[in-house]
Protein backbone atom coordinates (compact mmCIF):
# COMPACT_ATOMS: atom_id res chain seq x y z
CA UNK A 1 0.00 0.00 0.00
CA UNK A 2 1.32 3.67 -1.03
CA UNK A 3 -0.04 6.81 0.57
CA UNK A 4 -0.74 10.25 -0.50
CA UNK A 5 -1.63 12.72 2.45
CA UNK A 6 -2.64 16.93 1.64
CA UNK A 7 -2.35 18.57 4.77
CA UNK A 8 -4.45 21.44 4.11
CA UNK A 9 -3.50 24.89 6.37
CA UNK A 10 -5.27 27.12 8.07
CA UNK A 11 -7.85 29.16 5.75
CA UNK A 12 -9.20 32.78 5.65
CA UNK A 13 -13.02 31.55 5.80
CA UNK A 14 -13.11 28.07 7.44
CA UNK A 15 -16.74 27.46 6.44
CA UNK A 16 -16.31 28.28 3.23
CA UNK A 17 -13.48 25.83 3.14
CA UNK A 18 -15.40 23.00 4.51
CA UNK A 19 -18.33 23.60 2.02
CA UNK A 20 -16.27 23.64 -1.25
CA UNK A 21 -14.03 21.08 0.32
CA UNK A 22 -16.97 18.49 0.77
CA UNK A 23 -18.99 19.61 -1.99
CA UNK A 24 -16.71 20.07 -4.91
CA UNK A 25 -13.29 18.61 -4.05
CA UNK A 26 -13.97 15.35 -2.62
CA UNK A 27 -15.89 14.43 -5.38
CA UNK A 28 -13.07 15.60 -7.34
CA UNK A 29 -10.70 13.14 -5.21
CA UNK A 30 -12.95 9.98 -5.24
CA UNK A 31 -12.47 9.69 -8.99
CA UNK A 32 -9.15 9.35 -8.95
CA UNK A 33 -8.32 5.76 -11.11
CA UNK A 34 -6.86 2.89 -8.91
CA UNK A 35 -7.44 4.89 -5.09
CA UNK A 36 -8.15 1.84 -2.71
CA UNK A 37 -9.89 4.05 0.15
CA UNK A 38 -10.06 7.68 1.03
CA UNK A 39 -10.15 9.25 4.32
CA UNK A 40 -10.33 12.55 5.23
CA UNK A 41 -11.12 14.64 8.48
CA UNK A 42 -11.75 18.61 9.06
CA UNK A 43 -11.39 20.45 11.61
CA UNK A 44 -8.08 19.59 12.89
CA UNK A 45 -6.94 19.78 17.08
CA UNK A 46 -3.41 19.88 17.67
CA UNK A 47 -2.51 18.37 21.34
CA UNK A 48 -0.88 21.86 22.11
CA UNK A 49 -1.79 25.23 21.03
CA UNK A 50 -3.62 26.01 17.67
CA UNK A 51 -3.68 23.48 14.56
CA UNK A 52 -1.87 24.97 11.50
CA UNK A 53 -4.10 22.80 9.83
CA UNK A 54 -8.01 22.47 9.00
CA UNK A 55 -7.79 19.50 7.41
CA UNK A 56 -6.10 16.06 6.62
CA UNK A 57 -6.92 14.15 3.34
CA UNK A 58 -5.22 10.48 2.47
CA UNK A 59 -5.66 7.97 -0.45
CA UNK A 60 -4.32 4.58 -0.70
CA UNK A 61 -3.04 3.25 -3.43
CA UNK A 62 -1.32 -0.12 -4.42
CA UNK A 63 2.19 1.35 -5.21
CA UNK A 64 4.01 4.17 -5.93
CA UNK A 65 3.52 3.97 -9.20
CA UNK A 66 -0.31 3.79 -9.33
CA UNK A 67 -0.03 7.23 -7.45
CA UNK A 68 2.34 8.92 -9.74
CA UNK A 69 -0.46 7.65 -12.80
CA UNK A 70 -3.21 8.90 -10.73
CA UNK A 71 -1.83 11.87 -10.18
CA UNK A 72 -0.80 12.19 -14.00
CA UNK A 73 -4.58 11.55 -15.22
CA UNK A 74 -6.73 13.97 -16.51
CA UNK A 75 -8.73 13.20 -12.86
CA UNK A 76 -5.37 14.02 -11.20
CA UNK A 77 -4.76 17.12 -13.09
CA UNK A 78 -8.68 18.62 -12.40
CA UNK A 79 -8.07 17.62 -8.89
CA UNK A 80 -4.82 19.55 -8.04
CA UNK A 81 -6.29 22.37 -10.65
CA UNK A 82 -8.74 22.60 -8.08
CA UNK A 83 -6.76 23.71 -4.91
CA UNK A 84 -6.10 27.09 -5.49
CA UNK A 85 -10.18 27.49 -5.70
CA UNK A 86 -10.23 26.62 -1.69
CA UNK A 87 -7.38 26.06 0.29
CA UNK A 88 -5.90 29.83 1.02
CA UNK A 89 -4.18 28.67 4.09
CA UNK A 90 -1.73 26.28 1.63
CA UNK A 91 -1.46 22.59 1.28
CA UNK A 92 1.66 20.42 2.41
CA UNK A 93 1.63 16.81 0.22
CA UNK A 94 3.40 14.39 1.44
CA UNK A 95 3.51 10.60 0.18
CA UNK A 96 4.69 7.43 2.03
CA UNK A 97 4.51 3.84 2.35
CA UNK A 98 2.79 2.98 5.74
CA UNK A 99 4.39 0.30 8.10
CA UNK A 100 1.56 -1.36 10.13
CA UNK A 101 2.32 -3.21 13.02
Amino acid sequence: MYTLMVLYGQPTDPEAFRTYYEDNHLPLARKLPGVRAIRHTVDIAAADGASPFVAIFEADFDSAEDMGAALASPEGAAAQADVPNFATGGVQILHFEPNVT
